[in-house]
């Protein structure tokens, strides 16, 4: 009992990590359509801003309220780079899908050698709070603290995505945006700003990933924002392009997938998540839960 208690609790928190990754890329493609292969680059500098941040910026650090401060330094890095990719490259680009495809390929490339140039290509020790680093017993399963972390901020998220979604209006504005562009335009609204908001968000969500992530895994390297954005994508393929929802469904069902299958047969967890993803592809195309943008 005590080991499905632990299995459950780390896939939960992995599923978390691949969530916050995944729910920036729903919300970008679902209101903005583009499909943003450099959405690691904002997982990288939200990752490295706070690493940063807790040796060099005044009160930051890896305890206590200082860790929260260089997290919030990360986070803000992440949505700046963020909401300059939009205003930079991405606003000529509307509707042009491959030239968006080229530029963030392109963008994500350069981001990896820019960091590899600052920092150089090793991974570096990650800053991490003492109560993240201990085990909490719950049911006989002694759970790492930093689990509980992920799941609360994939948590947060998700029900702040939502709100801000249904209930603001530059949530609505975004929404009518989507489904009629040219009419929201007509009523003297400027949709475009709008998009360069969910760029921001989903830079914030992103760079929150990266942030938690290095936690997660003790250290963060210029790679790292790449291939969390694998498993990213994947989990946005299965819950539905564009689907925030459909993104947590996904996120909770490849996490545990893959955290049960490693358990049993070490190192197939990946595989398994890969035949999910051909499954899903074959028999539903649409994703678990389809298109549906504000879902």
């Amino acid at each position: 009992m005590s080991t499905i208690v632990l299995l459950t609790l780390t896939g939960l928190g992995l599923a978390a990590l691949y969530f916050l990754v995944a729910s920036g890329l729903a919300l970008v493609f679902g209101l903005a359509d583009v499909l943003n292969f450099a959405h690691g680059l904002f997982l990288s500098v939200g990752a490295y801003g706070t690493w940063w941040a807790s040796d060099h910026l005044p009160g930051a650090g890896p305890s206590g309220w200082g860790f929260v401060l260089a997290v919030v330094f990360g986070v803000v890095c992440g949505t700046v780079v963020a909401a300059l990719v939009e205003l930079v490259l991405i606003r000529p680009l509307y509707r042009r899908t491959i030239e968006q495809v080229l530029v963030t390929v392109g963008l994500s490339l350069a981001g990896v050698a820019l960091l590899q140039a600052s920092w150089g290509s090793d991974p570096r020790t990650y800053p991490r709070p003492q109560w993240t680093q201990q085990l909490t017993t719950i049911a006989g399963a002694r759970v790492p603290n930093d689990r509980f972390l992920l799941i609360g901020a994939a948590v947060a998220v998700l029900a702040g995505l939502l709100a801000f979604l249904k209930y603001t209006r530059i949530g609505l504005v975004i929404r009518a945006g989507v489904e009629d562009r040219s009419m929201v335009t007509a009523l003297g609204i400027d949709v475009r700003r709008s998009f360069t908001l969910v760029f921001a968000i989903g830079g914030a969500a992103a760079a929150l990933a990266g942030a938690l992530g290095g936690v997660y895994a003790g250290s963060i390297s210029p790679t790292g924002g790449s291939s969390l954005l694998i498993f990213g994508f994947i989990v946005v393929v299965i819950g539905g392009m564009g689907s925030v929802t459909g993104a947590a469904y996904a996120a909770a069902a490849v996490g545990l997938l893959q955290q049960f299958v490693n358990y049993t047969w070490s190192g197939l967890g990946d595989i398994c998540v890969v035949a999910l993803l051909a499954v899903v592809l074959l028999v539903r195309p649409q994703g678990i839960t389809g298109k549906v943008a504000t879902s």
